[in-house]
C-alpha cells in the first residue's frame, strides 16, 4: 500500500459534502461523464504510484466505476489494494437535492446483501472489507450475528476492518480492539480534529493497519477553507494548504495510509505534493492551536451541504 491512497467518495456520485464539489464537477454529473472523470483520476493516481483505492456501496456507482477501470487497466492484483465498505445504502437517485443521500443500516441482512453486490463487481480484487462508520450508537460491534459473519469472511482470507466517525471515534476504536476481529481501522484525523490520535496509536501498536480519511476536513483545509493559521503557514513555506494538512497526517508515526478525496487530477497532484513537504518543529507546535473541540467539529461537518 502507498502512503497516500485514493478515496472515491467524491467521484462515484454527483453530490458530496466537500467544499466546492459542485464547482469541481462543472456540470459534468451524468453517469458516463462522472465515470470518465473517475477513470482519469484513477489513471493519474496509478501513474503517480498510488496503490490503495477506497470505495463503498454508498458511493453511488463508485464500485462500478472502479470495476470498469480495473478491467481496462488490469493492474497486477499484488500491486493494488482495494478496500470497500458496507453499512450505508445510496438513496439519492443521482440527485444533489435529495432529502436523504444515504441510509445507515448495520444489520446482518444489509451485510449479506451488500457483500454480494460488492463481490459481483470487484470479485477477487477486494482485499479489505470494512464496516462503514461504526459508532457506539450503531451497536454493530455488539451484534453477535454480524461479528460472526465477519469472522467467517476473515477466516476465508478477506481482511476485515471498520471505519469510524463522530466525536467518539476513540471509544469505537478501543471497542474494536477488545473484539480482536479486525485487521484495519479507518478514521478521521486532521489538524482540526485530532481526538482519535491516541486510540489510533493503540490500534497501530496492536497490529492493525491505520487508514486516515478526511485529512483536509472536506475542503476546510484547502484554499477554499477558513483556517487562517494554516493558510499562513502554507504560504510561508511555499506549499498549498492541502499539502501541508496531509503532511501533518503523514507525520504521525501510526499512520499507514492517508486518503486523498480528490475529484480532479489537479487536486490529486496537490494532495500528492504532501509527500515532499518537510515537517518541522515549528509546524508541529502549531497543531494545538488549530484543533477544535470534537463535538464542535462534527457538528460543523454534519451541517455541510451536499453539492
Amino acid at each position: 500500500m502507498s502512503a497516500i491512497g485514493l478515496g472515491l467518495a467524491a467521484l462515484g456520485r454527483p453530490g458530496y459534502v466537500n467544499l466546492g464539489h459542485g464547482e469541481d464537477l462543472a456540470g459534468h454529473r451524468a453517469p458516463g461523464m462522472l465515470e470518465a472523470r473517475a477513470h482519469a483520476v484513477l489513471d493519474a493516481a496509478w501513474a503517480a504510484g498510488v496503490r490503495y483505492v477506497d470505495v463503498a456501496r454508498s458511493y453511488g456507482r463508485g464500485e462500478e466505476f472502479l470495476a470498469h477501470w480495473l478491467t481496462r487497466r488490469r493492474p497486477p492484483p499484488d500491486k493494488l489494494t482495494v478496500g470497500s465498505k458496507w453499512g450505508y445504502t445510496y438513496t439519492a437517485g443521482w440527485r444533489t437535492d435529495a432529502e436523504q443521500h444515504e441510509v445507515k443500516d448495520h444489520s446482518l441482512a444489509t451485510l449479506e446483501r451488500q457483500y454480494a453486490e460488492t463481490r459481483d463487481l470487484l470479485g477477487e480484487q477486494l482485499d479489505l472489507y470494512q464496516i462503514h462508520s461504526a459508532t457506539p450508537e450503531s451497536g454493530v460491534l455488539d451484534d453477535s450475528r454480524v461479528m460472526a459473519r465477519l469472522a467467517e469472511l476473515r477466516a476465508g482470507g478477506l481482511r476485515i476492518g471498520l471505519s469510524v466517525s463522530g466525536p467518539r471515534q476513540g471509544a469505537t476504536i478501543r471497542r474494536a480492539l477488545e473484539a480482536g476481529e479486525f485487521d484495519a481501522v479507518q478514521a478521521t484525523w486532521n489538524v482540526l480534529e485530532p481526538s482519535a490520535g491516541p486510540a489510533l496509536a493503540e490500534a497501530h501498536a496492536a497490529g492493525l493497519g491505520v487508514i486516515v480519511k478526511e485529512g483536509v476536513a472536506n475542503g476546510r483545509l484547502t484554499t477554499r477553507g477558513d483556517v487562517p493559521d494554516l493558510l499562513a503557514a502554507a504560504a510561508g513555506r511555499g506549499v498549498t494548504p492541502d499539502a501541508l494538512a496531509l503532511a501533518a497526517v503523514l507525520r504521525r508515526p501510526w499512520v499507514d495510509v492517508v486518503l486523498s478525496g480528490a475529484a480532479t487530477e489537479a487536486q490529486l497532484a496537490g494532495n500528492l505534493a504532501a509527500l515532499g513537504v518537510v515537517w518541522d518543529d515549528a509546524l508541529e507546535a502549531l497543531l494545538p492551536d488549530l484543533a477544535e473541540p470534537a463535538e464542535a467539529y462534527w457538528a460543523r461537518r454534519s451541517a455541510l451541504p451536499w453539492t
